[in-house]
């Protein structure tokens, strides 16, 4: 059962108050109106700034129209006075539900007990959730869903035969921009989506398929008013990462997994991935490239936000963090070092109250039930910190092992960090490098190849294998003063994760994902 179909069988089932949570009071009342219309029954609308007025009367012919009703106790009687069938339409009614409103809370659970046995009804229609406890039997709460893709494709519908007549906009649409457009505006409401492809169409005088990253700073205001999580503007790509062929390869295949088409063909849309490794070997790059690859935007979830000096209310504050990742769906939740964000969750009893513990439930549990197509990308260092229940399966797609970069990757990187630096890495002895920098992660060999244009810029020269030489010599690698961790990284990884580098050999799939604690 659809919302429309839902709101509408409550009504006939006459149930007294509906609370629908939503901003945008526009459409939740103009289906209240066609219900209304089917059922024969009268729409009123109620605002504190007009009182009680016909639902859709124009803002001008509403000054001054019921003064008295602006008066919710006032407006409330009216409600009982209305005699014909009728659903009454109350926006932003939450700031009278506090409890400093007793005699608004006493009203609303009086005439709850009259309108079961009549054909009238309260919808409450508001932003935030505000129900008292003396009103929770009678309220029904539902959410009102973001607008679907065919809303949005609706909308644009509209938009593009309304510009039309201005011949100076181009319309350069074609079925695959389109999609792309689409996909990034979901998670929007209507009016932001409107103004943003007016925007679009206003800033280049054309609308077009490569315009998602004006919808991206649509949601980053989003975002912005959360404070909760922080949009990461990133143009990094995977062009930027050397190895990880099998990572890449995985993410690559699942580039279109949020299309109309993957989900008719009945594919899920993917939870997540963490990745676990040597520090510095290029987790938190290929998070970032994540984004550039599917064109979609990346939330950094910072667990140090979270935290309340309230009881209760750092695990509020991830339930908020979580509904707005959701509601610019579909998202990518970047979780940098989750080992240290949740480090001590288990002895939490014992130091924060729990506090952890439960902050730490409460994102588990919305791991496993997820449904939003939000796509978790965490990465971890210390494995001896990550608690056994985030490796369960079915909380994340799959766990991959990010080791020190082979021969051929180190190749690899150091042609990249060349090139970035405007340097043609044919005239560089890549082959010697390279194996010079056994040992070194992708980090330590981008630090090396600027120490050597710091030495070559002082010795007013231009920058040659020589000096990078020089640069690996004076490095000690973090691979040799944390060797023992990285060994017990490894042989916990074997059996447990996937090698982001190497392809997993063939009759090894029962092994390699057997999971032992």
């Amino acid at each position: 059962m659809n919302f429309d179909q839902e709101l509408e069988t409550l009504i006939r089932a006459r149930y007294p108050i509906l609370y629908v949570v939503s901003a945008e009071e526009s459409r939740v009342q103009q289906l209240v109106v066609g219900i209304a219309q089917r059922r024969q029954k009268k729409v009123f609308e109620w605002s504190f700034s007009t009182g009680i007025v016909p639902a859709g009367t124009s803002i001008q012919s509403q000054k001054h129209r019921n003064a008295p009703t602006k008066d919710p106790l006032v407006a409330l009687d009216q409600v009982i006075d209305q005699v014909d069938p009728a659903i009454f339409v109350f926006k932003d009614f939450h700031p009278f539900l506090t409890k400093n409103n007793f005699a608004v809370i006493r009203k609303l659970k009086e005439i709850a007990l009259q309108l079961k046995n009549s054909f009238k009804t309260i919808v409450l229609v508001s932003p935030v959730l505000e129900i008292p406890a003396e009103l929770e039997k009678e309220i029904t709460m539902l959410n009102f869903p973001l607008p679907t893709r065919e809303d949005l494709s609706a909308l644009l519908d509209k938009i593009v035969e309304d510009v039309k007549q201005f011949k100076q906009v181009k319309i350069d649409l074609d079925e695959a921009g389109r999609e792309r457009l689409l996909q990034a505006a979901l998670g929007l409401t209507l009016g932001e989506a409107e103004n943003v492809f007016a925007k679009i169409i206003v800033k280049d005088e054309r609308l077009s398929g490569d315009d998602v990253n004006e919808v991206f700073a649509e949601k980053q205001q989003i975002i912005r008013k959360s404070g909760l999580l922080e949009y990461y503007a990133t143009n990094e790509t995977f062009s930027s990462v050397g190895g990880l062929a099998v990572l890449k390869d995985w993410l690559q295949k699942r580039a279109v997994a949020f299309t109309d088409e993957a989900r008719a063909f009945g594919l899920p849309a993917p939870k997540g991935i963490l990745m676990l490794g040597v520090q510095g070997c290029g987790k938190s790059l290929s998070a970032k490239a994540v984004s550039c690859l599917w064109q979609l935007p990346l939330l950094r979830f910072d667990m140090g936000r979270m935290f309340g000096s309230l009881v209760g209310s750092s695990e509020e504050n991830v339930r908020r963090a979580i509904a707005v990742a959701e509601s610019v769906a579909p998202a990518i939740l970047w979780v940098d070092e989750i080992d240290k964000a949740f480090a001590g969750s288990q002895g939490s009893g014992a130091t924060d109250g729990g506090t952890t513990a439960r902050v730490f439930g409460t994102f588990l549990t919305w791991l496993s039930e997820k449904t939003a197509p939000v796509f978790v990308v965490a990465t971890a260092n210390d494995i001896s910190q990550l608690p056994p229940e985030l490796m369960r399966k079915g909380r994340l797609d799959e766990i991959f092992f990010v080791d020190l970069p082979s021969n051929e990757e180190r190749t690899e990187i150091f042609r990249i960090h060349l090139a970035k630096r405007d340097r043609d890495p044919q005239l560089f002895d890549v082959e010697t490098l390279a194996k010079r920098g056994e040992n070194f992660s992708g980090a330590e060999i981008e630090q090396a190849v600027i120490s050597a244009l710091y030495d070559a810029f002082y010795a007013k020269v231009e920058l040659t294998t020589e000096h990078i030489l020089e640069a690996l010599r004076q490095t000690v690698p973090l691979a040799k003063t944390m060797d023992e961790q990285i060994n017990r990284l490894r042989s916990w990884a074997e059996g447990r994760a996937r090698n982001a580098s190497v392809a997993r050999a063939a009759g090894a799939e029962s092994q390699l994902r057997r999971m032992e604690f």
